[in-house]
This record gives C-alpha cells, structure tokens and sequence, in this order.
C-alpha cells in the first residue's frame, strides 16, 4: 500500500501544477490519472511535421501565472500568426475577405505545441509518484485520514485528497461517505468548459494561404467549420489550419463519417484547392471522451460561465478533500490561468496544514 501526505486525482495541468509547487514545499504527494497520457484537455495531433494542439491552443498577456510557468520551465512562447486577410463565409458558401482583422491577434501560442508544458512539468516530479492508467475505484474517509482504491487494485492511504478533475468528472467518481444531495448538485451544475466542442487539423507541407494574403482566419455561417485559425508553428512549421465545428456533438455523431471530407471542402473554399489535399488530418470530438465531458455537457456552451467553488464544496471531510479544476478557480475559470488559480488556491491550503508558518 502506498502512503502519502496529498493523494491527488487528475493529471491535467492543475493536477501536474499542484504536484510541482508541493514538490518544491517539501509535501509528499502520489498522483493517479486514469488516463494513459498526462495533460487532460491539453492534447496534440503528433504529425510527422509536428505537434499542433487539439485542446487549448493560446494564452494571453495578463495571465500571470502560465507566464511565470512557462519562464520557470525555460520554455519559448510566440506570438499568433495574424498577418493578412481575414475571411467569411456566408450560409450560401460565398466567401468574402477583409471582413475584419485576425481575431486571435495579440495572443501567444508555445513552441512545441501546449503538450510541451506538459512535458516540462512531467519531467520535473518524481516518476515514482506519477500513475497513469490509474483510475480511481473508490475514495473512502478513514480514521487517518483518505483511503484511495484504484481498479487495479493497489491501494493508497493520504492525508487528504485533491480531485483535480473537472467537476462533472469528480460527481461521477465513487465517494463514501457520498456526497450530499446539495454538493452533488453542486458539481453537476458547474459545466466543463470546452467539453462540448470538436476541433479539426489539417496539417500541409507549407503554409500557402499566407502566400496569398490570408492570415488563416475565418469565420463561416455555413460550416461544418464555424471558426478557423492559422495553427502553424513559429517559423511556418509545421503548416496547419485547424478549426472548430458547429455542429453540436449529436449531430457529428451522426455525420462522423462525412465530416473530414465536409471540412477540407470547406478548407479548399476559403484557402483554395490545395487545402483539399494535407499531408494528414485529425478530428478531436471532446464531447466522446468520457474523462472529459459527462452527458450534460454535450451541449456547447454559449457563454464563458461564471466560475468559482461553490460555499457549499469547500472545506468537506474537516479540509481532507478538495476541488482543484480551472472550473473551481477565482478568476480565469476555464482557460490554462484559472487551472493555475485553482492549483495555487489548493496548494496554499495544503501547505497550511503541513509548513508551520504559512497559515
């Protein structure tokens, strides 16, 4: 059995962030991800050419943490590529350009996609302590504390616990004592940001559509795509476009099939006939991963909501088990920031408890 001060449940970036700033605190920690990869939403399309993200793709000046990350690591940011035209699509499939100015401009994007953060942070925690394919059958309170059961069958005793999974997710996981009517409800009603949406790659040999004075955004009221971006490296490489469908998840169901070929025509719309042709594509459906979107979030969201932990979530089992998600964060919810918030908002009150001195 192993022991440990803080079991935490979720290998996201809140997750790995946690794991990092309790590591240099000197705090004993065991994480379980049930998945075979770290990173969460953070996902690449490994190309032949390179990565291109498939979940966040961007973060933004005045987001002081991933900032601070991204330097303490000795990773390289760059800035979106927003050079040239703009262009949309009406429902007719016509298309116009210099309809407005690239609309991720003044953003940054990171060398080596987002899953280089990842990696940095993997590579900087003891690999002893870093369980993938590790998924949780049962957190039980004992008398010393937290009792973690995995499906494998290895066990794990702590202190206390983190679920650093999105809330909808920790709803779902077994729970004994269970959770009141109240917090559970509580959980279920906080949607998992971006868990509703798919996200097409296609990736080329150049990027040709600067050549001709387009910066690769484009908006549509057509689709299958209703959002695309540049999704190109700092120097070109690799050369790729991604964009977002709207389609809700029901319906790309449906038409899973038909919706590589349905994009790239639309790809060849805006960019011309050499979109019709990348070097390899990929289609990342959020809604169907079951570590990621519950059924209530199937339904993309319309408006970024208000996030935060709810009174009701906070201080359960005497402080032994805590909420850590970009959706339980005091500012940025959603987006990598709020997932640092919510990391640094747990690891505070862990190290309360552990350091003297820091309360």
């Amino acid at each position: 059995m192993m022991q440990t001060q803080v079991a935490i449940v979720g290998g996201g970036l809140t997750g790995l962030a946690l794991a990092h700033q309790l590591q240099r605190a000197g705090v004993a920690f065991e994480l379980f991800e049930a998945c075979d990869r770290f990173g969460g939403r953070i996902k690449a399309f490994e190309s032949a050419q390179g990565r291109v993200d498939l979940g966040p793709s961007w973060f933004w000046p005045g987001q002081p943490r991933i900032a601070a990350l991204i330097d303490t690591l000795g990773l390289a940011k760059f800035a979106q590529y927003d050079q040239g035209a703009l262009s949309f699509e009406d429902v007719s499939g016509s298309v116009q350009r210099g309809m407005g100015y690239a609309s991720m401009s003044g953003s940054w994007r990171l060398e080596g996609s987002l899953v280089a953060l990842i990696d940095a942070l993997v590579s900087r925690l003891p690999p002893d302590r870093l369980h993938l394919r590790a998924e949780v059958a049962q957190i039980a309170r004992s008398d010393a504390g937290v009792q973690i059961t995995l499906a494998g069958g290895q066990s794990c005793s702590a202190d206390q616990v983190v679920l650093a999974v999105p809330p909808r997710i920790a709803q779902a996981l077994p729970i004994a004592p269970a959770l009141t009517p109240a917090q559970l409800s509580a959980l279920d009603a906080i949607p998992t940001w971006m868990a509703g949406h798919a996200k097409f790659v296609a990736v080329y040999d150049r990027a040709f559509w600067r050549d001709e004075g387009l910066s690769g955004d484009a908006m549509s009221r057509r689709g299958p795509l209703m959002e695309i971006h540049d999704a190109s490296g700092r120097s070109g490489q690799p050369a790729a476009l991604f964009g977002f469908f709207g389609l809700d998840a029901r319906t790309r169901h449906a038409q899973q099939i038909t919706l590589p070929q349905a994009a790239l025509d639309q790809l060849a719309r805006f960019f011309g006939p050499r979109a019709l042709s990348p070097l390899a594509h990929y289609l990342q459906d959020w809604a169907r991963e079951p570590l990621t979107a519950r059924p209530r979030d199937i339904d993309p969201l319309r408006a970024h909501p208000d996030y935060g932990l709810p009174a009701v979530l906070a201080g359960l089992w005497e402080g032994r088990l805590q909420f850590a998600s970009s959706e339980t964060a005091p500012e940025m919810g959603g987006y990598m920031e709020g997932a640092l918030a919510a990391a640094e908002r747990v690891a505070a009150k862990v190290q309360s408890t552990y350091l003297p001195g820091s309360k």
